[in-house]
């Protein structure tokens, strides 16, 4: 994905995250140390997660999804990606279905979930074709799958059919849930299981470097939650894989993971053919790890190094070959990742400026936004204050 309109955080936004993210940087005591034990949130996160909430009605601001809503969903459920020629794709489906149960708005929900039915599930299996282009006919021309599309998908789907007791919802998830199994993910006998990005393209038969990964694609607080409905398959391992390969794959100086990485031979390194940036989708790593709970400062350390001196231009865009500034996602929704990450590591707050999303940004850092301050109020409440 590549975003590149231009926006400055302002100055107290970008007070409060410096102030959050020094408060991150503190050195944890000593393993030697005696410490006293936690309370409540506290002693979740001393262990490395915090405890969730229900995602039905965790968004916590109507305001922001009527807003989100009118600027990026149609009366027929299509979202549409305004900085991508106004396509949708399987991702912004499923990130528009988990937002409308965060906000507790089932009609958007089904609506949401009628398009997506009716327009990205045409393929032979129960995986959703990636993409939708308005101005072409016909609107898809590649019927290959996006993982992660597929999983945000089905996640949705497990939360809506559990929050509002539709056993519909969780029937749906748990045919896509079986066929992203099945014919996404690489169980071996010998080996950690991985998730190929989608079902052509990317496996070993596929390219000389493959397998090939995009560990952005491991929605880290989606697995238990497809579990729950495909149980015969190992989701807790798949998880425990991805989490693994956040702290090998580090490359450059900077020890950051590229957007798309090789897995040939086991040992992760960048994928040929691609940049070898962190950029737009790996930028979505810290918002899985901490919507799933996890709060291990390992996880986020070279993110929290990165982020530790906030740039008015927006966050960087890492070349990990030379450590150069290859470009900025200059939006200000994503400035509450760093913030967010902050705060699953140490409870820094959020500053007051990111509490309330901007009404003139693009749909993915929007999105991501809301998605972030759902994860707040589903496990950081305190980081908001409360």
């Amino acid at each position: 994905m590549m975003f590149r309109r231009t926006h400055a955080l302002t100055a107290s936004l970008l007070l409060g995250l410096t102030l959050a993210l020094a408060q991150a940087q503190v050195p944890a005591e000593p393993a030697a140390a005696e410490a006293k034990p936690a309370a409540g949130a506290n002693a979740e996160r001393a262990a490395g997660t915090a405890e969730a909430h229900p995602l039905l009605n965790s968004l916590g601001n109507a305001r922001a999804w009527r807003s989100y809503k009118a600027r990026f969903v149609t009366d027929q459920g299509r979202v549409v990606d305004t900085a991508n020629g106004r396509i949708s794709h399987s991702e912004s489906q499923g990130y528009g279905m988990l937002l409308a149960v965060a906000a507790g708005d089932r009609d958007a929900f089904q609506r949401i979930w009628n398009w997506t039915r009716a327009n990205l599930m045409v393929r032979d299996d129960a995986l959703l074709a990636w993409r939708w282009e308005p101005d072409k006919r016909p609107a898809i021309a590649d019927v290959n799958d996006a993982t992660d599309g597929d999983i945000l998908v089905a996640w949705a789907l497990v939360e809506a059919g559990e929050g509002w007791a539709d056993e519909g919802y969780r029937l749906a998830a748990r045919r896509i849930a079986v066929d992203i199994a099945r014919r996404t993910v690489l169980f071996r006998t010998e080996g950690p299981p991985l998730l190929l990005p989608a079902m052509s393209g990317f496996s070993a038969e596929d390219r000389p470097d493959g397998p090939v990964i995009n560990l952005s694609y491991w929605v880290f607080p989606a697995f238990p939650r497809l579990a729950a409905v495909a149980p015969e398959f190992d989701w807790d391992r798949l998880g425990t894989t991805g989490r693994d390969l956040v702290l090998r794959a580090r490359f450059g100086q900077a020890k950051l993971p590229t957007e798309w990485i090789s897995m040939r031979d086991g040992q992760p390194q960048p994928a040929s053919g691609f940049p070898p940036h962190f950029s737009y989708n790996a930028v979505r790593l810290p918002l899985y790890l901490a919507m799933a709970g996890i709060g291990d400062r390992r996880y986020y350390e070279p993110l929290l190094a990165l982020w530790s001196e906030p740039d008015p231009a927006g966050l960087p865009i890492i070349d990990t070959a030379n450590g150069s500034v290859a470009g900025r996602m200059a939006e200000p929704g994503y400035a509450i990742i760093p913030a967010l990450a902050a705060c699953a590591v140490a409870g820094a707050p959020l500053p007051a400026g990111l509490q309330e999303p901007a009404a003139d940004e693009n749909y993915y850092p929007a999105t991501l936004h809301l998605l972030a301050l759902t994860a707040a109020n589903m496990r950081y409440q305190p980081c908001l204050g409360r």
